[in-house]
């Protein structure tokens, strides 16, 4: 058991006289009782991740994997001149990225979003790759249709 002081008088002994959850649902609130000086307070309890989560298409929650992020950036720019320098410096963009959200638990579209903009920089035809498996294309014209973005913007950076 957890002991919480009283912030009016220090005290340690208090019990909770109410709980409920949060208006937005992610944590807990406590209405505490402070046994000495009858001061009542409240508290609020989050979960504490120890480390980013990543939420799944289907719903599965795992660990954020650096190692598998990396390996994905990896197949993309396969035979590409990127030096390994520049792909660790995009895996550690994209994981300070997602570490400055307020979220603990990020969805892998997410994920998916923040690397393919940092590959479009990178490299287009490691963009293009990784894009057509991220998004799953299934058709020619899919392809198509991302390599006239690219492009159209090359075209416009010109």
């Amino acid at each position: 058991m957890t002991t919480m002081n009283c912030p009016d008088c220090g005290n340690e002994r208090t019990r909770v006289v109410d709980t409920g959850t949060s208006a937005d649902g992610t944590s807990v609130r406590r209405r505490r009782e402070c046994q000495r000086c009858t001061f009542r307070f409240t508290t609020y309890e989050r979960p504490e991740w120890d480390s980013l989560q990543v939420k799944k298409r289907d719903g599965r929650i795992e660990p954020f994997d650096r190692a598998k992020l990396r390996a994905g950036i990896e197949r993309a720019v396969e035979k590409r001149q990127v030096p390994e320098s520049d792909v660790s410096e995009v895996v550690d963009d994209i994981e300070a990225t997602l570490k400055e959200r307020d979220e603990r638990i990020v969805s892998s579209s997410l994920v998916g979003e923040i690397t393919s903009e940092r590959l479009r920089d990178l490299d287009q035809v490691a963009y293009v790759r990784f894009v057509s498996v991220y998004k799953a294309f299934s058709e020619p014209e899919e392809f198509l249709r991302e390599l006239d973005a690219v492009l159209d913007d090359e075209l416009d950076d010109s």
